[in-house]
């Protein structure tokens, strides 16, 4: 196959597409999905990129983009690609400060913003920063721009200003001497301790991914349909799409991840990249139905679960040929009480789901595969382009992340089992920091990715964040990360943050299932007046307490959390809490609930 360089990937697929349906959004004024063929994403990634010519945007020079999931992330990210420029992709949740710092640290003088909210930020943070900030090109012609502001332009006039001969004919120049070597993206980490830092991706990183993945997916083609649902600022999301685009796939770009449920059954995708949280919320809401139904069918569920498992885990996951009782008894269940449930979900046309960014559960993951939904779970960072593993569809290991990309080459470091990584798909560096470069590499330039891991064979396994490591007061080192997993599948459980760190023992700070707290309170007639109240009703504290001591028996005992308090309010992004890719900001949570931490540890 051959793997054009992104500077010219629209253009060629257009060639050879035409009007086939490249990618899908839902018009915000009927609520419809509309079409975007091949042939009209080639003409506006052109428009786009003659636009970003003829105003004067340099080779290499950096842009910035802030918004939610539009087809015009798209047309920007390849019109940049096609003149050279790198793309710099910033969450659409981020706040005037996030933002003002990438724009500071990548020195950004063009940033194309989504909606109402990235505007008004962005404003903010250009009247802050007029001498580098000089321009905002806003996606959505809705927006009301301020009356102050002289500078802004609409995305569907920047891209008409570009339509002349001289534009045409410097990006066809640019175009013709793009190399692998180019900086293509930057991408700034999420940030869960200090300030983000931007991850370099070159060309050759992108080129590299896309051919490791066709040769680990010869399976998936352009017949195929994905769900571009995480924000297209995170790199798994980013380079699936590209994976997508490359393989000539419909890509349906969800524009709020809030809507994701329904666009699910309206589209039912073939393929959908997504982190564990959207399945753990799958798995719970099965348990939840299962729970309620009446006595024969729990029977039934349970018969099809086991089935499943003992069908897809103990079989097909071996390449073992299974028993034809067994292989009969699955077929009838996988036509009716699995096609059920994943059609309920929207996903009954499902080939392949990548699930990566945070670790999902083995309890989760067997169940999600017992019930033959096709989830490949892996593992990889914006510093190697995404995948360093998944799981094929044979071969491979409840526990693991997989086995390793091709000609990827990893290691662990005998010191503090660090999983080190080299390759083509490794990031250049970070973004003016050679003090940080030095660090991040060994000496025979291995990238350190601090996680701690073990090697068996191609098959990688994870073991820790070596970052969030605690050590107790009694000098024993807990991975709270670990004992998190352990008891987030809890259908009675939503959020969990592990404290420990000098500490003489481990307690943690939990978000409850708040739906299933308020339906439990009702059955056991339990009076309250506000959601405080019930959370400090001591049988409310109780059943917790019993929930979590049964996720705890495998963990040792200085593991197992002592303590816990209930918490009213979830942990969100906007709060700081967690990062845009839901992660805990550790330190972040322990200074908003220092109260209660330290009540903790009262004696």
């Amino acid at each position: 196959m051959t793997y054009y360089h992104f500077a010219e990937l629209i253009q060629r697929q257009a060639e050879k597409y035409g009007n086939r349906t490249a990618l899908k959004y839902r018009d915000d004024a009927t609520g419809k999905w509309s079409k975007i063929s091949w042939i009209q994403f080639a003409e506006n990634v052109r428009l786009t990129a003659e636009a970003m010519a003829d105003s004067g945007i340099g080779v290499q020079e950096n842009i910035g983009m802030y918004s939610q999931n539009m087809p015009q992330c798209l047309y920007t990210s390849f019109g940049a690609y096609a003149n050279r420029i790198v793309d710099i992709p910033m969450y659409a949740t981020s706040s005037p400060t996030q933002i003002a710092y990438i724009v500071k640290d990548a020195n950004i003088h063009t940033l194309f913003v989504g909606e109402q909210l990235q505007y008004n930020n962005a404003w903010i943070v250009q009247k802050q920063l007029p001498n580098i900030l000089r321009k905002l090109v806003v996606y959505d012609s809705s927006v009301r721009l301020n009356p102050e502001d002289k500078t802004s332009v609409y995305f569907d006039d920047f891209i008409r200003l570009g339509n002349n001969a001289h534009a045409e004919s410097q990006v066809k120049i640019r175009t013709s001497q793009a190399r692998p070597e180019d900086v293509a993206t930057i991408i700034y980490t999420s940030g869960t301790t200090g300030n983000s830092k931007g991850v370099v991706l070159t060309h050759t990183n992108y080129l590299e991914a896309m051919r490791a993945h066709d040769l680990r997916l010869p399976h998936i083609t352009d017949k195929d349909t994905s769900m571009c649902f995480l924000p297209l600022t995170h790199i798994f999301e980013k380079g699936w799409t590209f994976v997508c685009l490359v393989k000539g796939m419909k890509v349906a770009i969800n524009h709020d991840p809030k809507l994701i449920q329904k666009a699910l059954p309206e589209i039912a995708p073939t393929t959908m990249s997504s982190v564990p949280r959207l399945w753990e919320k799958v798995y719970i809401g099965v348990q939840e139905k299962i729970h309620n139904a009446s006595p024969t069918m729990q029977k039934v569920f349970k018969d099809a679960i086991e089935t499943g498992r003992k069908y897809n885990l103990e079989y097909r996951r071996k390449g073992i040929t299974p028993p034809l009782a067994l292989k009969a008894k699955f077929e009838f269940y996988n036509r009716t009480v699995f096609t059920l449930l994943k059609r309920v979900i929207g996903i009954q046309n499902g080939r392949f789901f990548p699930v990566a960014g945070a670790p999902l559960s083995d309890k989760v993951l067997e169940f999600l595969l017992s019930v033959n939904i096709p989830i490949r779970y892996g593992y990889g960072l914006s510093e190697t382009t995404a995948t360093v593993s998944f799981f094929p569809e044979e071969h491979y290991e409840i526990g693991s992340l997989g086995i390793l990309q091709p000609d990827l080459q990893v290691r662990i470091d005998p010191s503090n089992n660090e999983i080190l990584v080299k390759g083509k798909t490794v990031m250049s560096g970070y973004y003016n920091r050679p003090e940080e470069n030095a660090a991040a590499f060994t000496e025979d330039g291995y990238f350190r990715t601090g996680d701690a891991g073990r090697l068996e064979g191609n098959t990688l396994y994870f073991l820790e964040r070596i970052k969030d490591l605690y050590k107790t007061s009694n000098g024993k080192y807990i991975a709270p990360q670990a004992i998190e997993l352990s008891v987030s599948s809890d259908p009675y459980i939503d959020q969990v943050a592990v404290i420990g760190d000098q500490r003489k023992f481990v307690s943690a700070l939990i978000v409850p299932n708040y739906a299933l707290l308020e339906e439990y309170a009702k059955e056991q007639h339990i009076a309250y007046t506000t959601r405080a109240e019930l959370l400090q009703n001591k049988f409310i504290y109780k059943l917790i307490e019993a929930h979590i001591e049964e996720h705890q028996g495998e963990l040792a005992a200085f593991e197992k959390i002592k303590r816990f308090t209930l918490l009213p309010e979830p942990f969100t992004i906007e709060s700081g809490e967690l990062t845009d890719t839901l992660k805990l900001r550790r330190r972040v949570v322990a200074e908003h609930y220092a109260k209660q931490i330290e009540a903790m540890y009262a004696e």
